[in-house]
């Protein structure tokens, strides 16, 4: 803890000094360093009257909880540019930070992202570190998504890739990305076990498109191969729409090939700056079973829907209230009443804070 204070304030020193002074004592121009990041808490109640948390009827990421306040993360982000170089320091603590990291152990499960970046022209920039992942609609920080629990889909898709890769902007709002990376969420891995990651995009005003790629071998054996569409539209002021699908499949060795998949439709109305709602309807298949515990067994081996409808209010400076209504609807009895029998939905009501600087 003593070490994870004293990083965190020699971040914000520098960036006090850099804020102060543009130049070095012998007159050479600082770089530009930004320092940002962001606190969220949630209580979450589960109208099944859960009795423990493995009855709290929960299979996506970060709110495993019942009738219970809880810390989401703390988080503290830095990135400094000089030049065509640069680095970013990004660093969280709490739930979510430790489970994005779950293949990490001790102040390991801290590092969100921290890579370096070198863009020898304005067409090609080059990173080399963690990052997270390009693949899917929602990501990490709440502050960044509109829902405040998480998809199904981002819940068992990557998290985050170690490694090397390289954007290239080809111009009039087209992009390519490529990298050769870890097997997922790894920060480290034998030599012979690399991913590859790819991502095709078309920009505009109005409509975002990306098709995202990854795959490889984990440190199994087992060979995986995920493809995503992402894709957000602006119709007016009031209104917009985003949509995330994938499919992620798998070859253990010996064994028949699996595969999950799943597709998701974002409505966002934004009446005023201050006061936003969104709602989430998500399909999710996972019948064969791909999704496993610890032990090996289905932890879904089923099909799911979900809706989730979201407030966003805005009272004042960088708080977001988000008061969220949740229903889960599988195929199978997969989730727990009260009385510990089986059932085939279930509702959530949550309410978070989320402040960010």
């Amino acid at each position: 803890m003593r070490k994870i204070l004293l990083l965190t304030k020699t971040i914000f020193i520098s960036g006090a000094l850099f804020a102060q002074d543009g130049t070095t004592s012998g007159g050479e121009k600082k770089g530009d360093l930004q320092v940002n990041g962001s606190v969220d808490a949630y209580y979450r109640f589960n109208f099944n009257h859960a009795k423990s948390v493995q009855q709290a009827n929960n299979f996506t990421s970060f709110t495993n909880s019942h009738n219970s306040f809880e810390l989401g993360m703390a988080s503290l982000k830095a990135g400094y540019t000089k030049g065509r170089a640069g680095v970013v320091v990004d660093l969280g603590f709490g739930t979510r930070a430790r489970e994005f990291s779950y293949n990490e152990t001790g102040i390991a499960q801290a590092i969100k992202q921290a890579y370096i970046t070198y863009a020898p022209t304005d067409a090609i920039k080059f990173s080399a570190g963690k990052w997270g992942t390009h693949l899917g609609y929602e990501l990490l920080d709440p502050q960044l998504n509109r829902n405040y629990s998480m998809s199904y889909m981002f819940s068992y898709g990557p998290f985050s890739h170690t490694g090397l890769k390289a954007d290239f902007s080809l111009g009039k709002g087209l992009g390519l990305m490529a990298g050769v990376t870890n097997p997922t969420d790894y920060l480290s891995a034998p030599w012979n076990k690399k991913f590859i990651i790819g991502q095709f995009s078309k920009t505009s005003e109005k409509v975002n498109i990306y098709l995202n790629y990854v795959g490889g071998k984990d440190t199994a054996g087992v060979a995986f191969n995920q493809l995503g569409l992402t894709a957000t539209a602006k119709v007016n002021s009031l209104l917009s729409l985003g949509y995330d699908g994938t499919v992620k499949m798998a070859k253990p060795e010996d064994l028949s090939s699996q595969s999950w998949w799943g597709s998701a439709l974002y409505v966002n109305v934004d009446p005023s700056a201050k006061f936003g709602i969104t709602l989430r309807g998500e399909y999710f298949d996972d019948r064969k079973g791909m999704i496993t515990n610890p032990d090996g067994s289905a932890l879904l081996g089923t099909s799911v829907v979900q809706g989730t409808l979201s407030l966003n209010i805005k009272p004042a400076g960088g708080l977001t209230i988000i008061p969220e209504f949740r229903v889960d609807s599988a195929k199978d009895p997969i989730f727990i009443k009260n009385s510990g029998d089986g059932t085939k939905s279930t509702g959530t009501f949550l309410l978070a804070a989320v402040y960010a600087f």
